[in-house]
C-alpha cells in the first residue's frame, strides 16, 4: 500500500491562557492520499484552522504549541521540525490558502511580487523569470489581463480576484498538499462556485492533495472525496463523502446536514432545523461526550463515557449509540 502524502496521528495542540491550558485540537488523526480531497467540517471553534496552522508550523508562539502526535509528510514527521526546515517545506511541499485574503496578502506589496517571492526562494529564479511565471499563474487561475494585474495592490482587486491571487501564490511551486481554509468565505455564490471549481481543476491537473476546511457541508458535497467532521477539538466522524451523505452516523453530522437547504426533504420545509446551544468552552468541557448537552439522542450513559473514534467498514464515529446501532 502506498504511503499517504499526509498523515496526522494523535495530534494534540494546546494554547496557554490566563485560565489554564486549552486544548484546541485533542488527539485527532487522518490520512490524505495523493490527488484526493479531504473535507474537514465543523462549526467555528472546533479546531479546523488550528489543525492547518499546526501542520504548517504556524501556531502563534509562545502561547500555541504541539503537545504530542505526529504530522507525517511523505512518511517523515515534521511536527517538531525547526523553523529553517519548515521554510523549505512551506510553499514548496505544503501550501495554504488562508481564510481572508485581504489580511493574508501584504497590502504594501504588489500581488505579482508576492507570488514571485516563493518562486525565487524555492527555485532560485531571477526577478524577471519569477515575474513571467507569476503572470502565467495569474492567467491559470482566471484573472483577466494578468500582465496588467500583476502590478496591482490587493486593495485594487475584488474579493474573488484576491482569493485567486492567494491560490496562484499557493500553487506556484506545485506543492504536494494544498490546505484551503474557508477559501470561499465572504464571496458571493457565483464566485464561490468558481473558486471551488478552480481548486478542483488544479488538483486534477497538478495531482495535488487538498485539505478543504469549511463549515459548509454543501461545499464538501461538491468537491471532497473524504470527510472528517470535527467538534470541540476532536474528529467525531470520518468517512468517504458517499458514506457520510448516504448514512451519517453522528448526531452532530446529522444536525449539520439538516441545516443544508438541499439535503433530504429540506427543500419542502418552511424552517430548517437547528442544533441548539453552542460549541462548549474548551476549558470547561462537559463530562462524557462533548456533544451530549446539544444532542437530542443523548442518554444517561453519554455523561459517563467519552466515546473514542471507532471504525466499522471504513466508517468511523465517536458516539456510543451510533456505534451500537451500526454493530446491530
Amino acid at each position: 500500500m502506498a504511503t499517504p502524502v499526509l498523515e496526522i496521528a494523535d495530534l494534540v495542540v494546546a494554547f496557554d491562557t490566563d485560565q489554564g491550558e486549552l486544548r484546541a485540537v485533542d488527539g485527532i488523526g487522518f490520512t490524505l492520499e495523493k490527488g484526493r480531497t479531504l473535507g474537514i467540517v465543523g462549526e467555528s471553534g472546533c479546531g479546523k484552522s488550528v489543525t492547518a496552522l499546526a501542520i504548517l508550523g504556524l501556531l502563534p508562539e509562545p502561547q500555541g504549541r504541539v503537545l504530542s502526535g505526529k504530522v507525517l509528510l511523505d512518511g517523515k514527521d515534521i511536527a517538531r521540525a525547526s523553523e529553517s526546515e519548515m521554510q523549505k517545506i512551506r510553499g514548496r511541499r505544503i501550501a495554504m490558502v488562508f481564510q481572508e485574503p485581504m489580511t493574508a496578502l501584504d497590502p504594501l506589496q504588489r500581488v505579482g511580487d508576492q507570488i514571485a517571492e516563493g518562486l525565487r526562494h524555492h527555485f532560485g529564479l531571477s526577478r524577471s523569470a519569477a515575474r513571467d511565471k507569476a503572470i502565467e499563474l495569474l492567467g491559470k487561475v482566471g484573472i483577466p489581463a494578468p500582465a496588467e494585474r500583476i502590478d496591482s495592490y490587493p486593495h485594487e482587486l475584488s474579493g474573488g480576484m484576491r482569493q485567486r491571487v492567494m491560490i496562484a501564490s499557493a500553487i506556484a511551486c506545485e506543492p504536494s498538499v494544498l490546505l484551503a481554509d474557508e477559501p470561499t468565505t465572504a464571496l458571493d455564490v457565483t464566485i464561490q462556485a468558481q473558486i471551488l471549481a478552480l481548486i478542483d481543476d488544479l488538483r486534477r491537473e497538478l495531482g495535488t492533495s487538498v485539505v478543504l476546511i469549511t463549515h459548509d457541508l454543501g461545499v464538501v458535497a461538491d468537491v471532497a472525496d473524504d470527510v472528517a467532521v470535527m467538534y470541540a477539538g476532536r474528529i467525531v466522524e470520518r468517512a468517504t463523502k458517499d458514506q457520510l451523505f448516504e448514512k451519517p452516523l453522528h448526531p452532530y453530522t446529522r444536525g449539520l446536514l439538516e441545516s443544508v437547504p438541499g439535503f433530504g426533504n429540506n427543500a419542502t420545509r418552511k424552517r430548517l432545523p437547528t442544533i441548539r446551544g453552542l460549541v462548549p468552552d474548551l476549558l470547561h468541557l462537559p463530562a462524557g461526550c462533548r456533544f451530549r448537552d446539544r444532542c437530542d439522542r443523548a442518554i444517561d450513559r453519554c455523561a459517563e463515557v467519552d466515546p473514542p473514534l471507532s471504525t466499522v467498514d471504513g466508517h468511523s464515529v465517536a458516539c456510543i449509540r451510533a456505534r451500537e446501532e451500526k454493530a446491530s
